[in-house]
């Protein structure tokens, strides 16, 4: 067997079966006696690894959702982790079948840095830690060399050899501007006269007048808690900062088009008049090229990887008798 020396650094342990127990109670599934949930080739993967790896996600899904919403979505959370389970699985099946393996000393070394970083060095806490998780120091050692194996073989075909085309980053650039821009927002000040149950042409007349007291300089604010309509009016039609979206797409395409500082014309929609004022406006500034190029040469490369690994494991399953229960 030949040794596979890679360093790596992973997580400690966590209390995978509590959490798993309580998700399942949580949600509303019955406690499921231990079982086959897989064969991979030879290698079975069972219920109770299903659950102890869908667990976390399970207690975040237990603060988000209820009832028949929430079972569909533990039922998707626990198919997600059987087919990583099965990833897995075939990964460090194909890391024993080219030869590779994890050497005794990395294991005890990986235990000794976990040792010293969380738990200050004291290897009888340690020890108590694992079993009062029901795991002993084999399996510890046992779930570090798998993870050292799957990131082994990853690393070994997943990682790039060529580097993305200077050309392919800037296509990214010019088609994707919006996501180096920052997010365009208003400050913005409403008065709002509604026409509904009267005379419209008063009301059309008294937003005018308004207009022009504001025009002949007139505050804005004081305006607003005399005579606006909308739910604004007692902080002065303060509205805050506003993004684009929020308003109807006519108001929308006046307040942002407006330098700050200026009052609008008067603008009729939907039977009421609006007045508009822009007080301040941020955001709306793309990055430069030379700014971001780094950062989407990055995410290509990812992307690119993560389409390799897919290719990979596809790849592998195709070579594989899988079965799932």
């Amino acid at each position: 067997m030949r040794p596979f020396l890679l360093v790596t650094s992973f997580a400690t342990l966590l209390a995978l079966a509590p959490l798993c127990r309580a998700a399942s109670r949580d949600a509303g599934a019955p406690e499921v006696i231990d079982g086959i949930a897989a064969v991979v080739n030879s290698d079975v993967i069972t219920y109770s690894q299903v659950r102890a790896l869908s667990a976390p996600k399970e207690k975040l899904l237990l603060t988000q959702f209820h009832g028949d919403e929430l079972k569909a979505k533990v039922k998707e959370a626990r198919a997600a982790a059987l087919n990583d389970l099965i990833d897995r699985q075939l990964i460090m099946q194909a890391f024993k079948k080219e030869g590779y393996s994890i050497p005794d000393h990395f294991l005890d070394q990986r235990v000794d840095d976990i040792i010293r970083e969380n738990f200050g060095g004291d290897r009888n806490t340690f020890i108590k830690t694992l079993q009062a998780q029901n795991y002993t120091l084999g399996d510890f050692k046992k779930l570090e060399g798998d993870k050292m194996m799957v990131q082994a073989m990853r690393h070994k075909n997943v990682q790039l050899d060529t580097l993305v085309s200077p050309n392919k980053i800037q296509d990214y650039y010019r088609t994707h501007r919006d996501e180096f821009t920052s997010k365009e927002q208003i400050k913005l000040r409403m008065i709002m006269i509604s026409a509904k149950g009267s005379d419209e042409g008063a009301q059309k007349a008294m937003a005018e007048e308004i207009l022009s007291k504001l025009v002949h300089g007139a505050e804005f604010d004081r305006m607003a808690q005399i005579y606006s309509e909308d739910g604004t009016r007692d902080v002065g039609g303060d509205w805050g900062w506003v993004d684009r979206g929020t308003l109807a797409a006519p108001l929308e395409k006046v307040a942002f088009n407006l330098p700050a500082g200026r009052v609008s014309n008067i603008i009729q929609l939907g039977g009421n008049y609006y007045i508009l004022k822009v007080e301040d406006k941020r955001g709306g500034v793309t990055r430069s090229f030379a700014e971001v190029r780094d950062e989407i040469e990055k995410k290509l490369l990812q992307e690119e990887a993560q389409k390799k690994q897919q290719q990979w494991l596809a790849s592998l399953r195709e070579k594989a008798y899988i079965k799932t229960f």
